[in-house]
């Protein structure tokens, strides 16, 4: 099975596909997956879990204290180097209010992802150039390689913390359930990934998706800085308009051409041409689907944003996922982030 895989592999890179392709190939080895299980159900789950999940406890302890670990930083860099920059800068008060968090955000997602572009072009990792790739010569219980599980703990730890971050520390938005259920999907997939060895592939998806996140927070922080101290900084601004129109693209070309054109197509069809029996198959594939189901909900807010903004209904930047002033309070409030009585007021969400 290993050799077949090495096998393929050298022949060179498979041209990525179309949609079309993608659909028609992946819908078919999804079929014939089905329909070639006659032992399907929680009878195989259960051996298939005894059998190729291997996740130590000490492994689950140190992502829980990572979980930990990463609550009790942002805390203190919201207390003691968020909130004195934004008072040092003179921000105004709803903007002083949410500049942490897309600080620690920006902060977390610029680092992550370029360890992940130093993982997939830095080394001799071919899984960006050759995605089908990530299942050659996969066996149960393989080793995972060190840098690619220190790239784990760091996302999972950072996942298990932001469940709860949703919850407490952010400032509720009107996608913020969807949000939750991001951060839940996300964590499962890197915890299981992680356990059946799926890890190849979980490099090449973290990729794909933390680069958004990153122009995300910097286009945020650069609206929150370019009114400031009584005057607009024309700086910022630009930066912000650039950050917008980076953002809005790298979110299509990311997350709706390559993420399927290159996850879900080796994990839909490659994966069975390399590891025909490859467990939980559809367990996998179905949380990757609702990934991109989030994806394609997202899209449509960034959409509706650039459609108000082309109609004039919009004038200037702002997060579209924010509650309006004039809407309800939110039902949750920003309570490790909630702002001292000196001059920041709590977050209205525009």
């Amino acid at each position: 099975m290993a050799a077949a895989g090495t096998a393929a592999g050298t022949a060179g890179p498979e041209p990525m596909p179309s949609y079309a392709q993608l659909v028609q190939r992946g819908w078919g080895s999804a079929l014939a997956a089905a329909r070639g299980c006659a032992d399907c159900g929680w009878g195989l789950a259960r051996r298939g879990l005894a059998e190729h999940a291997h996740l130590a406890p000490p492994e689950l302890l140190l992502l829980a204290l990572g979980a930990l670990g990463w609550t009790a930083l942002r805390s203190a860099a919201t207390a003691r180097l968020f909130r004195p920059l934004a008072k040092r800068c003179r921000l105004q008060p709803r903007d002083a209010a949410k500049m942490p968090e897309s600080a620690w955000k920006f902060l977390f997602y610029l680092g992550a992802w370029s360890y992940s572009a130093y993982l997939l072009f830095g080394t001799d990792y071919p899984f960006f150039h050759d995605p089908p790739s990530v299942f050659y010569d996969w066996t149960s219980g393989m080793a995972v390689p060190r840098d690619i599980a220190a790239a784990y703990l760091l996302q999972g730890s950072f996942y298990g913390h932001s469940i709860y971050a949703t919850l407490y520390m952010d400032a509720w938005r009107k996608d913020s359930v969807v949000m939750l259920v991001h951060h839940v999907v996300t964590l499962v997939l890197i915890v299981s990934s992680y356990a059946f060895r799926y890890h190849n592939v979980g490099i090449l998806v973290l990729f794909l998706h933390d680069i958004s996140d990153v122009q995300l927070e910097f286009t945020k922080l650069n609206v929150y800085f370019k009114s400031r101290g009584g005057s607009h900084h024309r700086l910022h601004a630009l930066a912000s308009d650039l950050g917008c129109l980076s953002f809005c693209l790298s979110w299509f070309w990311f997350r709706l051409y390559w993420f399927p054109l290159k996850v879900l197509y080796a994990t839909c069809h490659c994966s069975l041409r390399s590891v025909p029996d490859i467990p939980f198959y559809f367990f996998f594939n179905a949380l990757l689907l609702l990934l991109t189901l989030m994806n394609l909900y997202w899209f449509l807010y960034i959409v509706a944003f650039a459609a108000k903004v082309l109609t004039g209904q919009v004038r200037e930047l702002k997060d579209v996922r924010e509650y309006d002033a004039a809407e309800a309070q939110s039902p949750k409030a920003s309570k490790a982030e909630k702002p001292l009585r000196n001059g920041l007021v709590r977050d209205k969400r525009f």
